[in-house]
């Protein structure tokens, strides 16, 4: 390659793609650099990277967790597989670092690296550290993190807490309550089916709120199902979408978010600094959503409500209580504010090419496609 590469392996979930895509994006934009994926065919990021003009490099792996001993045996066995022909891709493309984004491609082609003596990154955006960062932790030389408390996986000298890489555009946005009150439910792009189902229920039992206005995100489609269970509940002042594309501005209109607790959501959440009501996907690996929704309730950024209790009536009264209160909201959106991290993704590009001794390109150049250094723009 005429150009230094740096490969970025994992993948599966949004929440491991997205903040990959924001440290390739912020990576090209500040070095001459070639930005490589390595993932699988069925995971986001096959449909996400290439979209995006990256090349994207497949491993055939199959999770090693859940589903018995059986397939944890033929779990390990492909992933010695595919380590094998990690090696090959890491002699081939020669990358000057990896970053491990987590995910099933992660481990193979990040345990490659370390034989071969590649340096090696981990990006861990959960308050708890996922397997595959958990099995590299002693190889990586750099760990990025989103909480102090995830931390602790990784040796001191590794430890980086910078938070979750994010798109550009995300950044802090004062919150001044008005006569409205505008609650932004957000279930993700493939929406949250418990959030979908309980709160036309929810928002019907707040019929005395003055000014209520609802914003509600219910998944690719699933929003006419939604739409109709607001008319049926009698909710008039709801307006339900498949997909929000102005996260921020959205973010910024609102006085109180309703969502689910992945990773990316919270730091865009924590970006902006919103009150939010938070109700963690019950089945997420190692029940890290609900770590990740208590982690931020301890810094009194959020409520969290477990899904088993957060019926119609409990998710009802939290939103009632918190309307309510002028001040509590505003108390809610400083805190969350304060442990936003919106220049994540710059920050973890540029300590990542320090790792890989690729020098950054002087300010204000760009990268032929227009995009001057980030350190020469405003702060949005």
């Amino acid at each position: 390659m005429s150009r230094p590469c740096v490969l970025i392996a994992g993948g599966g979930t949004g929440g491991h793609v997205f903040p990959a895509v924001a440290v390739a994006t912020a990576i090209e934009a500040i070095a001459d650099v070639e930005v490589v994926f390595c993932g699988t065919a069925r995971g986001v990021e096959a449909r996400v990277v290439p979209a995006r003009g990256w090349r994207l490099e497949l491993l055939e792996v199959d999770p090693i967790k859940g589903g018995g001993p059986v397939r944890a045996l033929r779990g390990a066995l492909v992933a010695a597989s595919a380590t094998g022909r990690a090696v090959g891709l890491v002699r081939r493309l020669e990358p000057r670092a990896v970053l491990s984004v987590g995910g099933y491609a992660a481990g193979p082609v990040s345990l490659a690296a370390a034989v071969l003596g590649v340096p090696l990154a981990v990006l861990e955006p959960n308050s708890v550290a996922g397997l595959a960062n958990r099995i590299l932790s002693p190889f990586a030389r750099r760990a990025y993190v989103a909480w102090g408390e995830t931390a602790a996986s990784f040796k001191a000298s590794a430890r980086r807490v910078v938070g979750v890489p994010l798109r550009a555009g995300f950044g802090p946005r004062p919150y001044v309550p008005g006569s409205r009150r505008r609650v932004l439910v957000m279930g993700g792009s493939q929406g949250a089916a418990a959030l979908n189902e309980r709160m036309p229920e929810a928002v019907a039992r707040l019929g005395q709120v003055q000014g209520l206005e609802v914003v509600h995100q219910a998944g690719k489609d699933r929003d006419e199902p939604v739409r109709a269970a607001y008319e049926r509940a009698g909710v008039g002042c709801a307006r339900v979408v498949a997909f929000i594309d102005d996260v921020v501005g959205a973010l910024s209109e609102a006085d109180l978010v309703v969502a689910r607790a992945g990773a990316s959501s919270l730091a865009e959440i924590t970006a902006v600094g919103r009150a939010a009501i938070l109700v963690p996907f019950p089945h997420a690996a190692d029940d890290h959503q609900a770590k990740n929704a208590q982690a931020l309730e301890r810094v009194g950024g959020a409520v969290c409500l477990l899904q088993e209790t957060a019926d119609a009536a409990r998710i009802a009264a939290e939103m009632g209580r918190l309307l309510a209160d002028d001040h509590a909201r505003v108390a809610m959106s400083d805190a969350s504010r304060a442990h936003g991290r919106p220049t994540a993704a710059v920050e973890v590009a540029t300590d990542l090419l320090e790792l890989a001794g690729i020098p950054l390109r002087p300010r204000g150049a760009t990268n032929g496609a227009g995009r001057p250094h980030p350190a020469a723009q405003e702060a949005p």
